[in-house]
């Protein structure tokens, strides 16, 4: 993303408050600003840029907040799932030793991790709250590597702007944008509450993106795909069932 100033978004808020023209202007800089979420066309498309704009300005390295131990949810919660298919089930039963996430797309070094490899990138930990779209909510204790080591050790290019991110499940992908994949609260998860991540909550590997409504973590992660250009992956979400209009940017 291009470098804001202050001068230049003081010119966007003046050009906003002039109405009809203001919202053209201000449109234009965000397009120029890279502050342009993947569905912004259609009717909820202003309202969506707005947001994503706004939210990238004002919060781009804000944090999600963070629990004390006792408040973590007892036990968690897990949303319905579907029954795993053939391929999961042959490596539940090996013990997840064959799980591969791949990695590739505009990097220097396309890679496939085993979850021991994983596990030796340098590790956090983090007790943040998963809010569903749907209402509910639970707090856990999240175990992984940062998102941005795995980026780091396969060599992101400069023109980099999204990570695609899929699960075992077909048809089940979604995407963030560079800010987000690179925010350190932003995890490769693959332990919860002290153990191995459970797979009703995603277990063996779910990306888990903190400052994004739940269905942006996606479960039973296999391929991440670094683009600097999203539209050949469809509409910019698949992970949430895009037929209930979920929308692209789900920032809380």
């Amino acid at each position: 993303m291009k470098k804001l100033s202050r001068r230049k978004l003081i010119q966007a808020g003046i050009a906003t408050a002039a109405g009809v023209s203001g919202v053209g202007i201000a449109a234009h800089l965000a397009q120029k600003y890279g502050l342009v979420p993947p569905d912004h066309r259609g009717i909820w498309g202003l309202g969506e840029t707005l947001t994503y704009a706004t939210q990238r300005l004002l919060t781009r390295h804000s944090l999600a907040r963070e629990f004390p131990r006792n408040m973590i949810s007892n036990p968690p919660m897990a949303n319905e799932l579907a029954p795993p298919n053939d391929e999961f089930k042959k490596l539940q039963a090996g013990g997840f030793t064959d799980w591969r996430l791949t990695v590739d797309g505009t990097v220097a070094k396309p890679t496939t991790f085993s979850l021991a490899d994983l596990r030796s990138l340098p590790s956090r930990r983090q007790i943040t709250i998963l809010a569903c779209e749907e209402g509910w909510s639970y707090i856990a204790e999240w175990i992984g590597t940062p998102l941005s080591h795995v980026l780091e050790a396969v060599g992101v290019h400069p023109e980099s702007r999204y990570v695609v991110y899929r699960s075992i499940e077909p048809d089940w992908w979604d995407s963030i944008d560079m800010a987000d994949a690179l925010h350190p609260q932003t995890f490769v998860t693959y332990g919860m509450n002290g153990g191995d991540l459970p797979v009703p909550s995603g277990g063996p590997l779910r990306l888990r993106v903190p400052r994004q409504c739940g269905y942006k973590s996606i479960k039973f992660i296999t391929h991440l795909t670094v683009t600097d250009d999203i539209k050949k992956f469809g509409q910019g979400q698949g992970g949430a069932a895009p037929e209930a209009g979920y929308a692209w940017y789900a920032g809380i």
